[in-house]
């Protein structure tokens, strides 16, 4: 892991060097990114901290479940469709999905300020800077199995510090609790106890180490009866992640997160997809070498909806 950082380092102080000297900036920009992206970025294993969300995930009480369909026409196409009509391959040679999304706070999401702040930003107000950062894990997960109910110190950010050092600022810090490994017990996976962040972490965080943001595997940031942390954190101009998955895959230092999320605009929250980029000899993951993604596998078995209009690969 320190080599490949070692690698990341030496690569984008070459790429600054060389920009600061040439007298092309426009080509050398594109060659030395690309060259980034060969040496670094291409070999790099690629873990998912997203959950992919349907009708049935947890949510919280006070909203709905989400609806999928099919697309229906909404208006004539001589010879070809008519209003109310349903896509099919076989009839239209394709298909589309309807979905009915009674909130934006769904899944695995990214909270603006808008959430809770009639002032704060939306979510089409982040700047594309969201878009690649450090990732720091603070792992929590086994004082979470002794009490479900553990929210995250500062005494255990101060832990994480002096195993790997001073959290990068600009850095995204996700609280590994494997709170996620609930997420197919609804009804468990929103009921308290469950564990969160306390507010004197979030504001050392913010205050102290300006980070990004911080996400967390519950939907809630904590259990406290007026939200304290999650209110403050939105008041304050701040974002966070919200019910991400798979930190017990990741590093706790070393790697990256690729950030991104649904641009709805004046959104109150974020549809979002989270990527940790691990280095190339971390055990989990897959790297572009491996699984290029063009072009992708064929299903095993036809499209079909299962009863909460899922599109799933089913046998005849």
């Amino acid at each position: 892991m320190t080599r490949w950082l070692l690698l990341l380092i030496s690569v984008v102080t070459t790429l600054v060097v060389y920009l600061s000297t040439t007298s092309s900036p426009a080509i050398s920009q594109t060659t030395d990114l690309w060259n980034i992206y060969d040496r670094v970025l291409k070999p790099a294993k690629y873990v998912d901290l997203t959950h992919s969300f349907n009708p049935t995930i947890p949510v919280w009480r006070g909203f709905d479940h989400a609806t999928f369909k099919t697309t229906i026409a909404g208006s004539d196409l001589p010879d070809y469709i008519q209003s109310g009509q349903e896509y099919t391959y076989a009839d239209h040679g394709f298909i589309a999905t309807a979905y009915e999304l009674p909130t934006d706070q769904y899944g695995t999401q990214l909270d603006p300020p808008a959430h809770w702040d009639e002032y704060g930003a939306t979510i089409s107000d982040l700047p594309a800077t969201y878009t690649i950062r450090p990732l720091v894990v603070v792992d929590i997960h086994q004082k979470v199995a002794d009490n479900p109910g553990y929210h995250a110190t500062v005494a255990d950010i101060q832990a994480w510090e002096a195993k790997h050092g001073q959290i990068p600022q600009g850095s995204v810090v996700m609280i590994r609790s494997d709170w996620s490994k609930k997420w197919s017990e609804v009804e468990r996976f929103n009921q308290k106890p469950f564990p969160g962040v306390s507010l004197e972490a979030l504001k050392f965080l913010h205050l102290q180490r300006n980070i990004l943001f911080h996400g967390h595997e519950p939907l809630d940031t904590d259990t406290t009866p007026n939200l304290e942390g999650e209110y403050w954190l939105l008041h304050n101009h701040y974002t966070q992640a919200e019910g991400v998955t798979n930190l017990d895959k990741v590093p706790e230092a070393g790697a990256l997160i690729a950030i991104g999320f649904a641009k709805p605009e004046g959104g109150t929250g974020g549809y979002a997809r989270y990527v940790a980029i691990c280095p190339p000899d971390w055990q989990y993951g897959i790297s572009v070498l491996d699984t290029p993604g063009a072009p992708l596998p064929k299903q095993p078995y036809p499209l079909r909806r299962d009863p909460n209009g899922v599109l799933k690969p089913t046998p005849r």
